[in-house]
C-alpha cells in the first residue's frame, strides 16, 4: 500500500509537540481524525432514527468477530467488519419482515451475539485474554493497513451522505411518507445498515466495545443542543467529534494524567454535552 508519510509530515507540522515525532502517535491521531467525524456523522441518524440499541449490538458483535478470526487462525481486521455487517443487515431484514417491535428484535440479535461470542471464548482462554483488549479499544496499536480501510470507508460515507443526508433525515421522520414521495426506504436503510456496522467496528478500535455507542451519540446529541437546522447539526457534530478526538489524546498522553486514550475523548466530549446542555438551557431558543 503507498505510504501516508506526506499526512504523517503535516500532523506533526499542525502539532508541533514532542510526542507527535513517534510514528504510533502520529498514526492514532490520523485514525481518530477520520473515525471520529464518520461516528459523528451516522450519530446524527441514530439519534433520528433511535437506533442507538442498534449500534450497541453491531458494537457487540465486534466482540465476537474477533472471537471467530483468533479461534479460526484469521485477522480479526477481516472477521470483524464481515460479522458486523452480517449482523446488521440480520437485524434489518428481521425489522422489516417482523411484526415485533424494533427494540425486541434487536434485543434478541444482541442477547445471541454477546452470548455466541462468550461460548466462543470460553473455550480457550488464550483468546479470551486477547479479547479483552477490544473490550476498552487501543487506537495506539493502529496500523497503516488499518488507516487505509478506515479511509476507503471515511470517503464512501461521506459521497453516501452527500447524495443521501436529506433523505436519511426524512426517513427519520416518517419513512411512510418518504416512501409516497420516491424515496427507496428499503434501499436507503440497508446501506445505512451497513455503513453503521462498519462505522462501529472501526470505531471499536478506537474506544472498545464498552464506549463505542457513546462516540456515535455524544457529539450528535451535543449538536443538537447547539443547532438550529439540520445543516448546522451535522457541522457542529463534526467540529465537536475532531475536538473531542485530537484533546482527548493530548490529554490522555500527559504524564500526569495518563488515561486510556479512548475514555479520554469520550470525557471530553461529554464536556462538550454538558456545555451544550447548559447553552440550550439559558441560551437558546
Amino acid at each position: 500500500m503507498p505510504e501516508l508519510t506526506i499526512i504523517y509530515d503535516i500532523l506533526a507540522y499542525l502539532f508541533p509537540f514532542e510526542f507527535m515525532k513517534i510514528s504510533f502517535m502520529q498514526r492514532a491521531l490520523l485514525g481518530l481524525l477520520l473515525i471520529a467525524p464518520m461516528a459523528a456523522v451516522m450519530g446524527i441518524q441514530v439519534v433520528n432514527f433511535k437506533m442507538a440499541f442498534f449500534a450497541d449490538a453491531i458494537g457487540h458483535s465486534a466482540f465476537t468477530g474477533v472471537a471467530l478470526g483468533l479461534i479460526l487462525g484469521i485477522s480479526p481486521q477481516w472477521t470483524m467488519p464481515a460479522f458486523g455487517l452480517f449482523v446488521g443487515f440480520s437485524i434489518m431484514w428481521s425489522q422489516r419482515k417482523s411484526t415485533l417491535a424494533n427494540d425486541t428484535i434487536i434485543g434478541v440479535f444482541f442477547s445471541g451475539v454477546v452470548a455466541f461470542g462468550i461460548a466462543v471464548v470460553s473455550r480457550n482462554s488464550h483468546v479470551a485474554r486477547d479479547v479483552q483488549t477490544f473490550l476498552y479499544g487501543d487506537i495506539l496499536t493502529i496500523t497503516d493497513q488499518d488507516i487505509w480501510f478506515i479511509l476507503l470507508l471515511f470517503f464512501i460515507l461521506f459521497i453516501f451522505q452527500f447524495f443521501a443526508y436529506n433523505r436519511l433525515m426524512y426517513l427519520g421522520l416518517n419513512s411512510t411518507l418518504a416512501e409516497v414521495h420516491g424515496v427507496k426506504v428499503s434501499v436507503y436503510q440497508f446501506i445505512f445498515a451497513g455503513l453503521l456496522s462498519l462505522v462501529v467496528i472501526f470505531s471499536v478500535w478506537a474506544v472498545g466495545v464498552l464506549l463505542v455507542t457513546a462516540l456515535l451519540i455524544i457529539p450528535a446529541a451535543s449538536a443538537r443542543n447547539f443547532a438550529n437546522s439540520s445543516g448546522q447539526m451535522f457541522w457542529y457534530a463534526i467540529i465537536i467529534s475532531i475536538v473531542s478526538a485530537i484533546l482527548g489524546l493530548f490529554i490522555s498522553t500527559i504524564s500526569s494524567i495518563n488515561t486510556a486514550t479512548g475514555a479520554t475523548v469520550v470525557l471530553v466530549s461529554f464536556i462538550w454535552y454538558i456545555i451544550s446542555a447548559i447553552y440550550a438551557r439559558f441560551l437558546g431558543q
